[in-house]
């Protein structure tokens, strides 16, 4: 007997979507994998990088910088291939299982090979699958509802977060102390199990989605119509406003680990590696989802209306007092001292408080901007900020090299630069939000 086909529209019903436990245990397990992996990168180049002769060949900190920005920009990048796959040729289903076996497939490469062959296979492999799925995976949430339960999608969104941030907090905690104690292969064979953890629970729930079906010439048929055209070119600006914020908030990963290296790490009797200390960001963001949600922006809605351009833009001025702080650190690291890392702390906070401002809000704002044909390719444009930002932190990266192996941007410097860089943003975009006109777009029910 034939099994039903796939539903191609949300069924009319003010219920969840029977599709959603799947993605976002699938969310859970996949970013797992990703900011695990992530999250030693610097730390195994600078320290655990091997020669073809088996001798050690580590970078220096700010090669394994810049080095970590590009991979991180191309993984932002390649949302973009992920969205033309999805939304032109084989939807969003089939574009994520097809890619997420290369995703897996690049884990492996960085578990068997600890020279710079390995990682840059693996790098490779891991930037196409993990960037190629992100589109994908996030416009799939907005898909399973219609307009008699659209109500839920802002509560599943931040479902949707909370299950990346249980990954990356569990993945930030046991890599670190995987790579110290048994060494690259394990630690970053770990992640890829979970990597194919998550393609199996997302191929289980296959017969619960709803998959709506590539747009093939329609598709290209919209995105350049005059609605295409012109939502992307009023997106656009907004994102290239939010890149300024991704060079900052992904320096968590870089410069805030190798300052960490420098701090005393003794907090809650704990001697912390550097790399652990990125943890408290995910365990932040689930305490922060909830309390923004009930307190903070009805409190501040009650003041003036809080659309989502204005909780961007706070989040903009939030992230300029938050890369103060690692800036007076640096100060106190020159005098000689070693401030505690409770300092570094202080300064996640601001920062994953930004974040909830920043990009919660524009995962729904760029959801519901898009046409209903275009969900993927402006879901890969919001990720292209995230590349953006990262490729301009690797430039300055390596543009501030001296020829002696110095820094013509070092210390306090480097963190006022960036911190002076946002502000101008901030400030800027506070003149593009005024004029933005919001438009939203949602999934049809079926008949």
């Amino acid at each position: 007997m034939p099994r039903p086909a796939y539903r191609t529209a949300p069924v009319a019903s003010p219920a969840l979507p029977p599709g959603i436990p799947y993605i976002v245990g699938n969310e859970a397990a996949e970013r797992f994998s990703f900011y695990g992996m992530r999250a030693i990168l610097v730390v195994f180049m600078s320290h655990h990088l091997m020669g073809p002769d088996g001798a050690a060949r580590p970078m220096s900190e700010a090669d394994a910088t810049s080095y970590y920005h590009l991979f991180t920009s191309a993984a932002y990048f390649f949302p973009l291939l992920g969205a033309l796959l999805s939304d032109a040729l084989l939807g969003k289903y089939r574009t994520i299982v097809s890619l997420s076996i290369v995703y897996c497939l690049g884990h492996l490469a960085l578990a068997l090979d600890d020279t710079r062959l390995g990682l840059a296979i693996g790098l490779s492999l891991i930037a196409v699958g993990s960037g190629g799925i992100k589109p994908c995976v996030s416009a799939h949430v907005g898909d399973q509802f219609g307009a008699t339960n659209q109500h839920l999608l802002p509560r599943v969104f931040g479902w949707f977060y909370f299950a990346i941030n249980l990954g990356a907090f569990v993945s930030s905690l046991l890599t670190p102390w995987l790579l110290a104690h048994y060494g690259p292969g394990i630690a970053f064979a770990v992640p890829g199990v979970l990597m194919l953890a998550a393609t199996w629970v997302f191929w289980l729930g296959r017969r619960r989605f709803v998959h709506v079906p590539p747009g093939g010439r329609a598709f290209v048929r919209d995105v350049f119509s005059p609605t295409g055209l012109r939502t992307a070119a009023k997106l656009l600006v907004i994102y290239a406003f939010v890149a300024v914020f991704w060079a900052l908030y992904d320096q968590t990963g870089s410069t805030w680990v190798l300052q960490a290296a420098h701090m005393d790490r003794r907090f809650l009797g704990v001697d912390w590696f550097p790399a652990q200390i990125q943890a408290v960001n995910p365990v932040l963001i689930l305490l922060m989802i909830p309390l923004f949600s009930r307190l903070v922006y009805p409190a501040i809605d009650r003041v003036f209306p809080l659309t989502p351009l204005r909780k961007i833009g706070i989040g903009f001025f939030v992230s300029v007092v938050a890369f103060l702080v690692p800036a007076w650190i640096e100060l106190r690291i020159a005098a000689g001292a070693q401030p505690n890392i409770r300092w570094q702390l202080l300064a996640y906070v601001l920062l994953t408080a930004a974040e909830v401002f920043v990009s919660i809000t524009c995962l729904e704002f760029s959801y519901t901007q898009a046409p209903r044909t275009m969900k993927s390719l402006v879901m890969s444009l919001f990720l292209a900020s995230v590349a953006l930002g990262n490729l301009f932190t690797s430039w300055v990266n390596y543009a501030i090299q001296t020829p002696d192996g110095g820094s013509r941007l070092s210390g306090v410097a480097y963190y006022l630069f960036f911190a002076g860089l946002m502000f101008i943003t901030a400030i800027a975009f506070i003149a593009v939000a005024r004029r933005y006109r919001a438009e939203t777009h949602l999934q049809r029910d079926a008949p």
